[in-house]
């Protein structure tokens, strides 16, 4: 998928998600999650470290190599993605407390993945 699908599939999760609050912790974490892959989708392409025609869909799913590149170049996208990816288990499948505070550390790393797509866009 080329970046301008990626970044229309993710400002059409993000208008569906700010129809929520935090207290919809489980739908807010996955919607982060679905747009946030969509927005590191377009920072890996826009930096040339995936082909267009190759999207990561998780970041625990990439090899250590493609990691390791893309922790050099984009890690503070990686580690949002990481971040997000940390809280669905707990918080959408499990039953953890303080699922309010977990989706607003979603939408944080959101925000990041978006800042780093934009940026690296940019170039």
């Amino acid at each position: 998928m080329n970046a301008g699908a990626h970044r229309a599939k993710a400002d059409a999760i993000e208008q569906s998600l700010a129809r929520c609050t935090t207290a919809d912790y489980e739908t807010v974490i996955e919607a982060c999650m679905l747009a946030g892959t969509h927005w590191f989708n377009v920072a890996l392409h826009a930096t040339e470290l995936l082909p267009v025609d190759h999207d990561a869909m998780h970041a625990e799913f990439l090899t250590v190599g493609q990691r390791r590149r893309i922790a050099c170049v984009l890690p503070a996208a990686l580690a949002a993605l990481d971040a997000i990816e940390s809280l669905r288990t707990p918080y959408v499948r499990g039953d953890l407390p303080g699922g309010a505070r977990a989706a607003e550390r979603a939408l944080d790393s959101l925000a990041e993945l978006k800042r780093a797509a934009m940026h690296a866009s940019a170039r």
